[in-house]
């Protein structure tokens, strides 16, 4: 069961996630992101010192304490507890204040960061031995671990929490830090964003559970993005395949990187809504239920690049030429298109955009596009399902379209359109393609 930062963020939200994980008999691995705000708060200061203003840093850090500690004053009512609780913030702001003190860097820079899983489970654990809730709090320091790509090592991470488990084998319920995890240097590192969601699936696929629970604010996945669109339901049922590509092409309640090892080892997962715990939600599973379109997805800050040459596009190793430039640069293709005097690529960073174009210049012509989004139309076998394609271009015939990308999945097209026409785009599939 994987809690969310606004599962967690608030003391009555806490106590609140303390009874969903008393619900049953079943054991259970409960996985804590750090409480809401204060990884962006907690970068904020990283940032602050590595450009040298440690007046503003530790300006910050006094804030973010204060913030704890009203939380503390709120979470647990004992004099032992609030003692407790206390001495653990304490703690981790002596840490953060003395690193005030030392020279910048990456390793320093990852330490700071985890601060805030390491307070969110141990403020989390004391409430609940304030309650008499049997647990135990298993560092994932001990047993989450990435290797030099920064990939996680799962037969690792299998072993190492198989020996744990077994040797705390009268225990039933564990609390252990999404997010965090060890390098191959053995310092403390991260699964980069949406990271939690990750250390669940992983622990899931390395235990072989039952499921993977992901509980957040909202009651699982839904058709379109509520935020934009006014009609929307949760889709009830999604296969890996489904929900990977909305994952990756949008869908913000679920991070792409957390479907494979669910995937892999075959354990379905569950979005559920904390505040509704009743509400369905969305279950992933192995197989889908069904043909046809099930949801949409929007990805924005997509920037498309058009290599144009009548000389060299027929040429043999033309393609690998342009996809060496972006592997050199690590930048990650999400969609590409090709005619027979142009190729056209996009990708959703500008961090090499300069070099990129540099390299690519003796190909041909380079045209960038900026300000881009991908709107993607997922669901089973849709490449194959009557009127689809006809029922997606009447729905977005006002929207210009810069690229298409079918085929390529069974599950997926997707439509590179400008930004400014994202939410005309998602509201009229929501009214044409799924009648709401």
């Amino acid at each position: 069961m994987k809690f969310g930062g606004t599962s967690v963020g608030k003391p009555e939200r806490m106590r609140q996630v303390a009874q969903l994980i008393t619900n049953g008999d079943e054991a259970k691995i409960v996985v804590l992101s750090a409480l809401s705000g204060t990884t962006n708060a907690l970068v904020n200061i990283s940032d602050n010192i590595a450009n040298g203003d440690r007046v503003t840093a530790k300006r910050k850090i006094d804030e973010l304490e204060a913030h704890y500690r009203d939380f503390v004053k709120e979470l647990v009512t004992t004099v032992a507890a609030q003692t407790k609780a206390n001495a653990v913030v304490t703690e981790h702001f002596e840490f953060l204040t003395i690193i005030l003190k030392i020279s910048f860097s990456e390793a320093l820079n990852k330490d700071i960061l985890a601060q805030g899983e390491l307070m969110s489970t141990k403020l989390f654990s004391i409430y609940l031995e304030e309650n008499g809730i049997d647990h135990l709090l298993l560092p994932a320091l001990e047993f989450m671990s990435i290797d030099n790509n920064e990939e996680p090592q799962i037969g690792s991470i299998k072993v190492k929490l198989s020996q744990l488990l077994k040797q705390h084998s009268d225990k039933k319920l564990f609390v252990t830090q999404g997010y965090i995890c060890r390098n191959v240097k053995g310092e403390v590192d991260n699964l980069k964003r949406g990271g939690s969601d990750y250390t669940a699936s992983l622990i899931a696929a390395a235990i072989n559970a039952s499921v993977c629970e992901i509980w957040t604010d909202i009651d699982g996945m839904h058709n379109n993005d509520p935020r934009i669109v006014d009609k929307t339901v949760a889709v009830e049922q999604l296969s890996f395949d489904e929900a990977a590509e909305l994952a990756y092409f949008g869908a913000k309640i679920l991070h792409p990187a957390c479907i494979w090892p669910a995937q892999m080892y075959n354990v379905p997962v569950k979005l559920l809504n904390t505040m509704q715990p009743e509400a369905k939600g969305t279950t992933i599973e192995q197989t889908a239920n069904g043909t046809g379109v099930k949801a949409v997805a929007a990805k924005d800050g997509i920037i498309a690049i058009g290599i144009k040459s009548s000389r060299m596009l027929l040429a043999h190793g033309f393609l690998r030429k342009i996809f060496e430039v972006f592997e050199k640069y690590k930048t990650s293709i999400d969609m590409i298109t090709t005619s027979e005097v142009a190729v056209s690529v996009t990708i959703d960073t500008d961090a090499q955009l300069d070099a990129i174009v540099k390299e690519l210049e003796p190909f041909g012509t380079v045209e960038i596009d900026a300000n881009q989004t991908i709107v993607s139309i997922v669901g089973n076998e849709i490449a194959e399902t009557p009127d689809v394609l006809k029922n997606v271009f009447n729905a977005i015939s006002a929207v210009p379209v810069r690229m298409v990308s079918y085929g390529g999945s069974r599950h997926n097209i997707s439509l590179l359109i400008p930004a400014s026409y994202k939410k005309e785009a998602l509201q009229s599939i929501n009214k044409n393609v799924f009648g709401l």
